[in-house]
């Protein structure tokens, strides 16, 4: 199999699944709001990551686990709060929740909260740097290709979730699913921070 196909397809995999970061994501594109922001840095993230477990920075993960324990504490607390943050969403705002009645969300907000939920998730310093670079050791004369091929996984992925969420926007035109999206969202970040407490 061609090395950027085996990097691109491993890569998606892993971020395919509903996670924090995803559900934010997708949260952003359905209020169409700095969607593009949101995108490139969760992509960008990504990309910086996978280079470092590329090059080698996994093995320095594996000497000191320590870095893994800080972020996963950090992490847990920060997805607590926000998790709060949703169900309090749900139960006091639930009559003006259409995406052309959400309160907006200055860009510098956006950003630090999506930096947040790439940066204090050890699951995506897991994929990125540890597993996506202990594998890419078996491409010891191709790592460029498999990098390009993760890197490039994490920007399709996340553009197309962001900007592809306005073909749900018939169903959250209903306030009502404005509040099970909150409650949803509410329910992965705790889920996710009790995984990270217990793991």
């Amino acid at each position: 199999m061609n090395t950027f196909i085996y990097g691109f397809s491993l890569g998606f995999s892993l971020i395919l699944a509903i996670g924090a970061q995803n559900a934010f994501v997708l949260k952003q594109g359905l209020k169409h709001e700095h969607v593009f922001l949101v995108c490139f840095i969760c992509a960008l993230s990504d990309a910086i990551l996978i280079l470092i477990g590329v090059s080698g920075f996994h093995l320095l993960v594996s000497e000191f686990p320590s870095i893994v324990t800080v972020a996963r504490y950090g992490g847990a607390t920060f997805l607590f709060v926000y998790g709060l943050l949703s169900f309090r969403t749900a139960l006091l705002f639930r009559h003006n929740l259409r995406p052309s009645e959400f309160s907006s969300q200055n860009w510098q907000k956006a950003a630090l909260t999506c930096l947040a939920f790439t940066w204090l998730n050890p699951h995506v310093y897991l994929d990125t740097v540890v597993l996506l670079g202990s594998i890419s050791s078996q491409f010891e004369n191709e790592l460029v290709e498999f990098a390009s091929g993760a890197t490039s996984a994490s920007f399709v992925f996340f553009f197309s979730l962001g900007y592809g969420a306005k073909l749900l926007k018939p169903v959250f035109e209903k306030p009502r699913a404005w509040q099970v999206l909150e409650v949803l969202i509410g329910l992965i970040m705790w889920g996710i921070a009790a995984k990270l407490l217990f793991m």
